[in-house]
């Protein structure tokens, strides 16, 4: 089961082919094969990425690694 990396809730709804929703903390998650990309969703309904809050460019390799 999915979890969000924000909050850790398991309150993930599906809102696309790749596309997820945190309905504890109201981010947009994206995930495309072993790479998660996560936003904000603004006032207007643009997305912001979170990306650089949550995935540093030391942690990036080991999550790829990890699914190897």
């Amino acid at each position: 089961m999915m979890r969000c990396p924000n909050c850790n809730s398991k309150d993930i709804g599906k809102i696309g082919s790749h596309q997820f929703y945190c309905w504890s903390c109201f981010i947009e998650l994206t995930v495309n094969g072993e790479k998660m990309s996560v936003y904000q969703v603004e006032e207007d309904g643009t997305l912001s990425s979170l990306d650089d809050l949550f995935f540093s460019e030391a942690i990036a390799p080991q999550i790829h690694a990890n699914g190897i």
